[in-house]
């Protein structure tokens, strides 16, 4: 009990504090117990650890957002990625006729962790849209290649003079045909067989009203003979579009279209594009 009220009474004994300014002013002295100053030190250690602490996890803080940032970033292109491939693929499956297939995803391996391993997943997610901008590059060739491919007849009738050396009609000797004639009544509509952009629409000596219509690939197709245009030069024409009416202008014997295709500055047999009607 004694040795209690001892160390309390150490305690509680005042000290004096003598704070002193530089200038000329009187010194200023503060009595306080020692349990106080005791206080103020345990106080000022503690809030130094607190704010030292706190600074540790600021820090800590700032880099686990910065890594989630990342992450998140990472997230959002993957999924952007992801997007594409699946519209790609959705694209050719509508194309093909085939279902879509997720071997992207199902083949992607999983760590221990039982996270995704997102260095073989960027890789294989990127090589399939390498292969999918490789499809489609030749897709859109092949479209724009059968596009601008002549097929099919370009006016109702029936063929009645062929490809091939024949003797003329009107100047009554052997010439080499270069298209084919197909009867047809006046005022039929005479359709292009394929995409393209009018070269030539207007008179020329011979075979009357001519249509030329240039559709790329080497792919050339002219139509003769007509009554009537209804394209300009310069006007971009899709397959099936008119682009005349059938007549009997220039050395004609009678209403009908000669229709020719060239390919690569050569004339071709039509008949070999001719659809079954």
């Amino acid at each position: 009990m004694n040795r209690t009220r001892i160390i309390l009474k150490r305690l509680l004994t005042p000290v004096t504090i003598l704070m002193v300014p530089h200038s000329r002013t009187k010194s200023v002295g503060i009595r306080v117990p020692v349990l106080a100053v005791i206080a103020s030190v345990c106080l000022f250690l503690v809030g130094t650890c607190f704010v030292a602490v706190v600074s540790v996890r600021a820090v800590e803080y700032r880099r686990m957002q910065e890594r989630l940032s990342y992450i998140s970033s990472q997230f959002h292109e993957m999924k952007g990625v992801m997007l594409s491939l699946r519209r790609a693929e959705r694209d050719f499956g509508k194309l093909f006729g085939l279902k879509s297939k997720t071997a992207v995803l199902e083949s992607a391996e999983l760590a221990d962790t039982g996270s995704f391993d997102m260095k073989a997943l960027r890789e294989q997610i990127e090589a399939s849209m390498r292969s999918a901008t490789e499809i489609r590059t030749y897709v859109a060739g092949q479209r724009d290649l059968y596009r601008a491919t002549p097929t099919g007849w370009s006016v109702p009738g029936h063929v009645s003079a062929s490809y091939g050396v024949r003797r003329h009609p009107v100047h009554d000797e052997i010439r080499m045909h270069t298209g084919l004639d197909i009867s047809a009544p006046p005022g039929s509509e005479v359709k292009a067989t394929a995409d393209g952009i009018v070269s030539f629409a207007g008179w020329t000596q011979g075979s009357g009203i001519v249509v030329v219509v240039e559709h790329g690939h080497g792919f050339r197709t002219a139509y003769a003979h007509n009554g009537k245009a209804v394209v300009r030069v310069g006007q971009r024409v899709v397959r099936g579009e008119a682009i005349a009416l059938s007549g009997s202008t220039g050395l004609s014997t009678g209403p009908h279209l000669h229709y020719e295709i060239w390919k690569n500055g050569r004339h071709t047999n039509p008949a070999d594009t001719l659809a079954r009607r």
